[in-house]
């Protein structure tokens, strides 16, 4: 028998005609039974395309877990491409509910990709989990605090402190005239790194740092004279941000075109993974970034029972190219997501899902999850270190470079002066 979704929902059904587009893959076993049904909204393709790498590989590593599915029920991933813009990502994510009807909507890639999302489960009643986007971003960039927090959506990531924490912690070994020139684009991302109140400026300021800030460019800017002739004329040491890569590969050629070459250069989102060093060759050399999972960390999955550097190993053999620290991210989604539809008591009954998913405790690639002992309403807390990568000779590695947190993640490697 065909379970259906609450009135509501059925009412509102008619409306997705036009959001309607097609899934870009979908996996499905041989079984007679009603599929569960779950939608995956990520940036296959657009400058944020990085994010979604390693989602056909990580969807073939919960093959099996998917193919047993639950109660006898199979489960059903549709995946939908954003195209890298937030008002895709909403409507594929309408498209997902009311189409489709999901029992359970993911996302993951950044803000632009996760609050549109999440924004249309909270609408629609629909239960939500994503990764892979700051806190401050999912609960302040959608009107709520961290007391009220949502009635459906829930985020497993970092926060801002835990990205400052691991910027500072790389830099503390570095001996730097302690003046730190931001990169921030005018967007979501860049706005809530740039915060006034819980963003970078006041952190570094409380930690001793002088902040030079230029301003907020414009999205996609290939121009970056004026950021470079500021940090200059300020005597830059350190630069930070969080960019796309598009955006940071002009900056560092343009930056090494005008002699600008400072002791540090971490920079968020466009260093997560090694195509962005890659297109620069060697001149990528001891960038560095934040880094939300490594083959070093020592956490295992709760549904696969892969290791860290099992995960890692895989990919390298399904792929031939190095691990990247987004399959982590994503392997922890498709994880929660799982063992949440394994708990719920009736996962027709989209209360009952959020009751499964509030009550969760468990152990993902990325470390533990468990939304019931964070103090931020919705959100599940992960571990953020900080990386830098190294040229070799015949590509980049990233190591951990710095670990402001107590669990027993190792340093793989001090960080290096460029």
């Amino acid at each position: 028998m065909r379970i259906t979704r609450p009135n509501r929902r059925q009412v509102l059904k008619g409306a997705a005609v036009a959001f309607a587009a097609p899934a870009l893959l979908r996996t499905r076993s041989g079984f007679a039974a009603e599929p569960i049904r779950i939608g995956l909204v990520t940036p296959s393709t657009g400058p944020l395309a990085f994010f979604a790498q390693p989602d056909a590989f990580v969807i073939q590593q919960f093959k099996k877990a998917f193919s047993e599915g639950v109660g006898g029920r199979p489960i059903d991933l549709i995946v939908k491409d954003s195209q890298s813009s937030a008002s895709r990502a909403a409507e594929v994510a309408s498209d997902l509910i009311l189409r489709d009807e999901v029992t359970l909507l993911l996302s993951s890639g950044g803000p632009d990709t996760v609050i549109p999302v999440a924004d249309q489960a909270e609408l629609n009643g629909t239960p939500s989990l994503s990764t892979a986007c700051p806190w401050q971003s999912f609960v302040m960039g959608r009107g709520s605090s961290p007391q009220k927090g949502f009635q459906n959506t829930f985020l497993f990531a970092f926060g801002l402190e835990d990205v400052i924490a691991a910027y500072l912690k790389l830099w503390s070994g570095l001996a730097t005239n302690r003046k730190v020139g931001l990169l921030l684009a005018n967007d979501v991302d860049g706005n809530a790194w740039g915060d006034a109140s819980f963003g970078f400026p006041p952190a570094l300021k409380a930690a001793g740092y002088e902040v030079i800030d230029p301003g907020r460019y414009t999205p996609m800017a290939d121009d970056f004279s004026a950021q470079i002739a500021a940090f200059q004329q300020a005597g830059v040491d350190i630069v930070m941000g969080t960019m796309i890569p598009p955006e940071f590969l002009s900056f560092w050629s343009q930056s090494a075109q005008k002699g600008f070459r400072p002791k540090a250069a971490t920079i968020g989102k466009c260093l997560l993974l090694p195509a962005t060093l890659e297109a620069l060759g060697k001149g990528g050399d001891r960038l560095s970034t934040e880094l939300g999972w490594h083959p070093a960390f020592p956490f295992r999955s709760a549904t696969t029972g892969e290791t860290a550097a099992e995960i890692a190993a895989a990919w390298q053999a399904a792929t031939g190219r190095p691990w990247v620290q987004t399959v982590g991210y994503k392997h922890a989604l498709l994880d929660l997501a799982v063992d949440v539809l394994k708990r719920a008591s009736d996962v027709s009954d989209p209360a009952a899902v959020i009751a499964a998913i509030r009550s969760t405790d468990m152990e993902t690639t990325l470390g533990p999850a468990n939304w019931s002992k964070s103090p931020i309403a919705n959100v599940a807390k992960a571990a953020m270190m900080g990386g830098q990568w190294h040229w070799d000779g015949a590509g980049y590695g990233l190591e951990i470079a710095a670990n402001p947190t107590t669990l027993a993640i190792p340093v793989t490697r001090s960080l290096q002066a460029l």
